[in-house]
């Protein structure tokens, strides 16, 4: 199967940065889609960015403009690069995977363990 393991969460100040990251790891899979979300207590979880193959990306409107995500194809490797960062963004941050297995014909989803953020005022 597929493991994600997240890292880079922790405590800024407004206006200040942090660059998440989320590595997939496994036997014989390839990857189609790779995600990040949040959640914050008391709300749903929300799709901050995903990107697909090919270099394409998608952000909520909540974070466009301020976070970017990316990718590390050889690393198996997605990051999502948060800037200016509003106490609104204070969520647990988890990593998505879409991925196709060589021994199982479908596609299947991994979530990683989380990683907190928070954006103090």
């Amino acid at each position: 199967q597929v493991q994600l393991v997240e890292s880079g969460g922790g405590l800024v100040q407004a206006g200040g940065s942090l660059r998440l990251s989320c590595a997939a790891s496994g036997n014989s899979f390839s990857i189609n889609k790779m995600a990040w979300y949040r959640q914050a207590p008391g709300k749903q979880r929300e799709l901050v960015a995903t990107t697909l193959n090919g270099g394409i990306a998608n952000y909520a409107e909540s974070v466009k403009g301020r976070f970017t995500i990316s990718r590390d194809d050889a690393k198996n490797t997605v990051y999502l690069q948060m800037n200016s960062l509003k106490p609104d963004d204070t969520a647990e941050y988890r990593c998505n995977a879409v991925v196709s297995l060589v021994a199982q014909p479908g596609f299947y989803t991994y979530w990683g363990q989380g990683t907190q953020v928070t954006v103090s005022s």
